[in-house]
């Protein structure tokens, strides 16, 4: 069984953010496995039966659920919050049922059921963060399951707006040529071919940090991972659990990299301009890539969570 205590991958990269914004030795997440239909879902947790709220922690699809305890979850944690990061099957260390082709779809699923089975064991508040493509998971989660009480995301990204999946995508072949094909492939059963996701997505801007995408393009369970072409299509068509002007479950907070270059915030506008039933909040983050390891936008992104969780707590 693998674990976080045996790759070195975000060790490398802890060695990389600032001093003072590093995941410490004596403050590591408990690794715990939770079965799921019939995957091992690996979760990264900061247990506190104290808490007064839970937070879940959604990778997107270039990086898992480690690094999202580093970016935000063990900061949180310190500040007396519970923390929960999931490996979404085919990242991560999660161990995928063999007889399943993993689709988007199957995130969002997971993610509901998953603050389902916390809320079996107690009713405390939970809250949804999300880096990436994570961002929008939460809105598709929190509109499915509603037992939650604020989002909050790093982009919120409509793969159905064009101007949206052009920026996202590789290149303008994936766009133009590639995208349009998936759904014919996954007909003709090709839907099992893997495809690396350096090369269907953008992931050269996934940080600005050089020596960072050195690391996270070696480290397979993130951004040198490969997705599926069923994966790929389910994410590029998927339809949204409800439209923005439905919106009513909770508070929704955009936590938006100033200097991202992947998915700059004229990308979440469009659909966050939508949601007029619930408060909606953007906080920029000075100098922050897409996953940010800048010390100015690391401290804001961290005291803009604090802030709206004690906000909406109650």
């Amino acid at each position: 069984m693998n674990t976080y205590t045996q790759q070195s991958a975000w060790k490398q990269l802890r060695g990389i953010m600032p001093a003072a914004y590093r995941l410490p030795d004596d403050f590591l997440p408990q690794e715990e496995w939770w079965d799921w239909q019939g995957h091992r879902i690996h979760l990264d947790c900061y247990r506190n039966p104290q808490a007064p709220a839970k937070v879940i922690l959604f990778h997107g699809v270039g990086t898992n659920g480690r690094q999202m305890q580093m970016v935000l979850g063990h900061v949180l944690a310190k500040h007396g919050y519970e923390t929960i990061a999931i490996d979404m099957p085919t990242y991560g260390l999660t161990e995928v049922n063999p007889n399943k082709t993993v689709v988007y779809d199957d995130w969002i699923q997971l993610g509901s059921d998953y603050i389902d089975w916390e809320k079996q064991k107690d009713n405390r508040p939970v809250f949804l963060y999300g880096l990436s493509a994570g961002g929008m998971e939460t809105y598709d989660v929190a509109a499915k399951n509603k037992k939650v009480k604020g989002i909050i995301g790093m982009t919120f990204l409509d793969q159905r707006n064009p101007m949206v999946r052009t920026a996202t995508v590789h290149d303008w072949v994936v766009d133009r040529v590639g995208t349009p094909l998936m759904p014919l492939a996954v007909k003709l059963g090709l839907g099992k071919l893997k495809i690396p996701m350096r090369l269907a997505s953008k992931m050269s801007a996934l940080c600005n940090s050089k020596a960072a995408m050195k690391v996270f393009y070696q480290d397979l369970t993130s951004a040198g991972n490969s997705a599926s072409i069923a994966f790929l299509n389910s994410y590029m068509f998927h339809d949204l659990v409800c439209e923005p002007e439905q919106f009513d479950v909770c508070p929704v907070l955009l936590t938006q990299p100033e200097a991202d270059t992947w998915t700059p915030l004229a990308l979440s506008e469009p659909f966050l301009n939508r949601i007029k039933r619930v408060p909606v909040q953007t906080v920029l983050l000075p100098n922050g890539g897409h996953y940010p390891v800048e010390a100015e936008a690391l401290a804001a992104l961290h005291q803009a969570v604090l802030d709206f969780i004690q906000t909406h707590l109650n």
